[in-house]
């Protein structure tokens, strides 16, 4: 099978037996052994010493995925985080309570693998260096198949040492970067990262928290909508200094500590936290800022400017996290598919529900596809490719803005597949669901996003002819592929950026931004996974990942008729490789591309 799923702890149902008529879920499943596309995107995007080093960490974090993990996530999603504004002698200390399931989940992911880290630090898991990013989110990916919550305070601890590292002046890196990088669980200090205001979420320059200098530091007042990781040791946020301009350019970043050098707590408290539909277990809340210590990050003047590079480097991870989801609802529709017997034949074996089947898994490569082009794009930018940070600056919101819509349908898709049953909370597929719905909001909505790749990414920077040189170099490079098959993806590149340049260069056109964006997404995994394809088959002789090439020019960007009749006999022909466990190579799926 192209997207894995061999072991499954839990035996097919018997006949007979009752207690094994309902079909087992992913319970003692290795994410990483199930998953032969990741083994080989890695392949193909980092070097062989480092794949070889980083795989047996990947197979840990794998197995501990499908069983420990899984375990807690589903513990600290029911017992959800607790605000106190008491000890218990009476004293004001506020607090946030977690379950001890969720510290088990913060061990692991910031102690036992430092996924925080790997970009900072060297010498995690053994590493002599720091990890490329492309690294780095395979670890992202299979963590958050067990457990979507913590992805937030994962990321903006990431995000903030980022920031520091960048813009911080000396004095500020020397005091708070090695707790924000640190593997030892006594002495992390976890990030967050404050933006979103009842006056401003997506309009950013519109934000009424007030700075005013007191000495060498700064005391903000105001208040802060939507805090995720909200008693984080250290803060990165927003606020427009005294006597600032209006909009954006007003706007100062800063770095706000939740205590105080004496160890005192800073002048802010957690006012609530956010009853929510998913990412039960992380603590979101609501601040209110009373003469808080804060420190200025970089030039006052360009607080929003650099914000935006913790926000592009956030939504790349959204995107990894939601193709998490959807890598994990995969997992499930197909252990139920080929353990659930009805009508006296396994799911998997009927026309209907293999296609469905197939709109589960589609989603979910391109996802992964376009994940690891952009964590590349953005290894080489912070290279100093210019090339590689034009490609960066479309990829990353096109990838944030498909993913994860996606990923809200294909969970919905994957719960289905299990029937009833999957709409209960002691399977996975609920929770799944839940959570995908914070993707299309996190870092910004859809909309948002839409019109950043198509008025920013395209109409401001021209970044669109970034996409299309590298689009076509793929192509060049994937020779394997039958000529007709690169032709008609040339030709799409062209029509796909022709078309989101004619919607970027009018505002009539702003109601075409999310189809644009789309459409350059789906030819961008198009092309993505036949070059892809063309790779693979040269390791390991397997060329089927070219097929799903072919799915996505047929599915997402062709419309059907909708009266015609079909027997679905290519389709079938493609299915039949792709759930199978045969590879095939470019001779056999030559004719699939043709026909």
């Amino acid at each position: 099978m192209l997207a894995g799923n061999s072991q499954v702890a839990v035996a097919a149902a018997k006949p007979g037996n009752a207690a094994n008529l309902i079909a087992p879920d992913t319970t003692g499943l290795n994410f990483y052994r199930a998953d032969p596309s990741l083994a080989d995107l890695l392949r193909i995007h980092l070097p062989d010493a480092l794949v070889r080093h980083i795989e047996p960490h990947l197979d840990r974090l794998g197995g501990l995925a499908g069983s420990v993990l899984d375990e807690c996530a589903r513990a600290a999603d029911r017992h959800t985080p607790i605000l106190h504004q008491r000890d218990r002698f009476g004293r004001d200390a506020q607090y946030v309570e977690y379950h001890p399931a969720y510290r088990e989940l913060e061990n692991a992911a910031f102690g036992a693998f430092g996924i925080h880290a790997l970009s900072h630090r060297q010498g995690i898991m053994g590493w002599p260096d720091v990890y490329p990013v492309t690294a780095k989110h395979a670890f992202t990916l299979l963590f958050n198949e067990a457990e979507f919550g913590m992805g937030c305070p994962i990321n903006v601890t990431d995000g903030c040492a980022k920031l520091l590292s960048k813009f911080g002046d000396d004095a500020l890196k020397a005091k708070y970067l090695d707790g924000l990088t640190q593997t030892d669980m006594a002495r992390l200090t976890q990030g967050g990262q404050f933006m979103t205001e009842k006056e401003g979420g997506s309009d950013v320059g519109t934000l009424t928290t007030v700075a005013t200098r007191d000495g060498d530091h700064w005391r903000l007042t105001g208040e802060k909508w939507f805090c995720s990781n909200t008693d984080a040791k250290i803060v990165m946020l927003l606020a427009r200094p005294e006597g600032a301009g209006r909009g954006t350019r007003g706007v100062g970043l800063f770095l706000m500590p939740r205590f105080l050098d004496d160890g005192s707590p800073n002048h802010y408290r957690i006012v609530r936290l956010k009853d929510k539909l998913g990412t039960r277990s992380m603590a979101s809340g609501e601040i209110k800022l009373e003469g808080a210590i804060a420190y200025a990050v970089g030039r006052l003047d360009r607080g929003f400017v650099q914000m935006a590079e913790m926000v592009n480097s956030s939504r790349l991870s959204n995107g990894v996290k939601s193709t998490a989801l959807m890598r994990r609802a995969w997992h499930d529709a197909i252990t139920v598919a080929k353990h659930r017997v009805v009508f006296g034949q396994r799911i998997v074996d009927l026309p209907l529900a293999r296609r469905q089947l197939m709109k589960i898994l589609l989603p979910t490569e391109q996802g992964m596809s376009i994940s690891f082009l952009t964590a590349d794009a953005l290894d080489r930018a912070e290279a100093g490719s210019q090339d590689a940070a034009a490609l960066l600056r479309i990829l990353t919101p096109t990838l944030k803005f498909r993913a994860t819509r996606d990923a809200r349908k294909v969970c919905g898709d994957a719960l289905e597949m299990r029937g009833g049953i999957g709409y209960v909370e002691e399977f996975a597929t609920a929770r799944l669901l839940r959570d995908a719905h914070l993707g299309s909001i996190w870092e910004g909505t859809g909309n948002i996003v839409a019109l950043d790749a198509l008025k920013r990414a395209i109409g401001r920077h021209g970044a669109e002819s970034a996409l299309g040189a590298d689009l076509h170099a793929r192509l060049d490079d994937a020779s394997r592929v039958p000529q007709h098959w690169r032709d008609k993806l040339h030709g799409l590149i062209d029509r796909a950026i022709g078309y989101a340049r004619e919607v970027a260069s009018c505002a009539e056109y702003e109601a075409d931004a999310r189809r644009a964006t789309s459409s350059l997404y789906h030819v961008a995994s198009a092309v993505a996974l036949a070059w892809e394809g063309a790779r693979i088959e040269a390791m390991r002789g397997d060329a089927r990942r070219v097929l799903l090439s072919r799915l996505v020019i047929d599915h997402r960007l062709n419309a059907p008729d909708a009266f015609a009749l079909t027997n679905g006999g290519n389709e079938f022909a493609i299915a039949e490789h792709l759930l199978g466990d045969r590879a095939a190579d470019m001779k056999e799926v030559a004719p699939l591309l043709a026909a």
